[in-house]
């Protein structure tokens, strides 16, 4: 079992943390109470935090004069100005140690995709279009090459997966980070070698080279370009071809050990994987095995078969968030 470094996310406070939506309730999300014990939260609630006031009267995102303005049913005061600055004052006491951000689902203040934007604040209005809310796209924006989702979406398994795959891998990072060293870079590449293949065969590359470092650069500046493409490997969630290539990339090393029956087992294994009939972790188990049995000390240290804690691993799938 490997050990893992603590990834830092900030998370809507209203998602299992407090009662301060407008109505002073709470969101439940399995993910997240899954991740409590795992992962360093950092809350944060808009509304509240900008003076609204719990329980308060909801707000809406509108469209005036080709803007999105932020405005309080009701009483019609626009929260525009203040919502922004919110958003830029977080950011400047964002250090960067984050490695990911969890936001409430289709909200005017918080929401990263699918909110929905009004053509006025009149009761019953109908729709203009659907967007980010204020701080959500601001957040997006500013922070783009950093894992952002939100509650509903983290219910989708692909997405779960890709999300702690990506903020435990950058937490990672980040304690390696610590020392600038390439010594320990070059330690920290050779482990995530397989799960950064099945990722981006072109980063990779790209990274060996740095690594390698025969353009003679500084420890700095190699850490530094390294850090920036790490962070864009994870960027979208990866093929399932990518994966199986990987995986048979794993084959090869015990080629010459294992029987033909147990090759073709494999194979059809990849196959069902390929189909979508099996989850990854059914091959990831056999390739495992062989690690063990064969004593195959370089594989046994591959991140790829182990991304995030097990207490994390659950299959449960809402189907929702399919299209990314």
């Amino acid at each position: 079992m490997r050990k893992f470094s603590k990834p830092k996310v900030i998370i809507s406070r209203c998602i299992e943390f407090e009662k301060c939506r407008y109505n002073e309730g709470i969101i439940s999300s399995d993910a997240v109470k899954m991740m409590k014990p795992f992962v360093d939260f950092i809350t944060v609630c808009p509304e509240s935090d900008v003076g609204m006031g719990t329980p308060r009267t909801p707000v809406r995102l509108v469209e005036e004069d080709e803007e999105i303005k932020l405005k309080q049913l009701k009483t019609g005061k626009d929260w525009t100005k203040k919502m922004t600055s919110y958003g830029e004052k977080i950011s400047n006491n964002i250090d960067d140690d984050i490695d990911g951000f969890i936001l409430k689902s289709r909200s005017p203040s918080c929401g990263p995709y699918e909110v929905k934007i009004y053509k006025d604040i009149e009761k019953g209005a109908p729709l203009s279009n659907k967007g980010k809310g204020l701080f959500g796209g601001y957040i997006k924006e500013k922070y783009n090459n950093l894992p952002i989702e939100d509650e509903g979406r983290l219910t989708n398994f692909a997405i779960r997966d890709h999300f702690l795959t990506t903020v435990f891998a950058l937490a990672d990072f980040r304690d390696m980070k610590k020392n600038n060293s390439l010594k320990d870079l070059i330690y920290f590449h050779s482990r995530y070698k397989f799960l950064i293949l099945a990722y981006n065969e072109n980063n990779l590359r790209k990274m060996g080279k740095l690594v390698a470092n025969n353009q003679d650069k500084s420890e700095e500046q190699i850490i530094e370009e390294y850090e920036e493409l790490f962070k864009d490997t994870f960027k979208d969630i990866p093929k399932s071809t990518n994966s199986i290539n990987v995986l048979m990339h794993i084959m090869g090393y015990f080629k010459d050990k294992l029987k033909p029956t147990e090759k073709q087992f494999y194979l059809n294994i990849l196959d069902s994987y390929k189909e979508g009939k099996l989850p990854l972790s059914t091959p990831l188990y056999i390739a495992k095995e062989w690690v063990i049995k064969y004593e195959n000390d370089y594989l046994d240290r591959q991140v790829f078969f182990e991304r995030y804690p097990q207490e994390l691993v659950t299959i449960s799938d809402s189907g929702k968030g399919r299209n990314l």
